[in-house]
């Protein structure tokens, strides 16, 4: 795993050098076609990231035999406990229990240790990932989600326990559920 992270690092680095250098002695105002393409190599390089997350988040998928679904964003999810309460609302607060663990079983952050995770679905401030997924559930509801690091902390990680371009595992319990005021 460590050789494909270090390629994608490589990767990552000849797209920045590329779009620092067609930067270089350019006058302000001045547009030039290498520009352009330094985006399209950008673009470019994202892709080729994002293929290989989605690829390795498949091949840890296979291994454990998990029955995962997709969103159209990529988000991988999986209900395996279904409560009888009421649906995570967008605009609504909503408290769950969660372990946070990496692809290579590391544990990041669990309510155990930090305690239960309150916030108001729709307002940032948890991963893009674990917004979308909660609105897929309702209380009482058990699930995984699978987050690709463009839904999670991206190309920097949280700068504490989440290291750059991590994949995360979320393993979620809706404890409650409540309307926005």
């Amino acid at each position: 795993m460590e050789a494909k992270i270090n390629r994608s690092h490589l990767i990552l680095l000849a797209v920045i050098t590329l779009v620092i250098y067609s930067c270089k002695g350019k006058e302000s105002g001045e547009h030039s076609t290498e520009s352009e393409v330094s985006k399209e190599d950008l673009v470019r390089a994202n892709q080729f990231l994002a293929g290989k997350d989605m690829e390795l988040i498949q091949a840890y998928v296979n291994r454990r035999n998990w029955k995962m679904q997709y969103t159209g964003t990529g988000l991988g999810y999986q209900i395996y406990e279904h409560g009888t309460g009421d649906k995570v609302e967008r605009g609504g607060f909503v408290t769950i229990e969660y372990t946070v663990s990496l692809l290579d079983g590391t544990i990041c952050y669990s309510s155990e240790e930090d305690g239960l995770k309150t916030f108001r679905v729709g307002q940032g401030g948890v991963e893009a990932g674990l917004e979308e997924g909660v609105q897929l559930l309702r209380e009482g509801d058990r699930a995984r989600f699978i987050i690709p690091p463009f839904l999670a902390h991206g190309l920097i990680g949280d700068q504490n326990r989440i290291p750059p371009r991590s994949v995360l595992i979320y393993e979620v319990e809706v404890v409650k559920t409540s309307p926005g005021k």
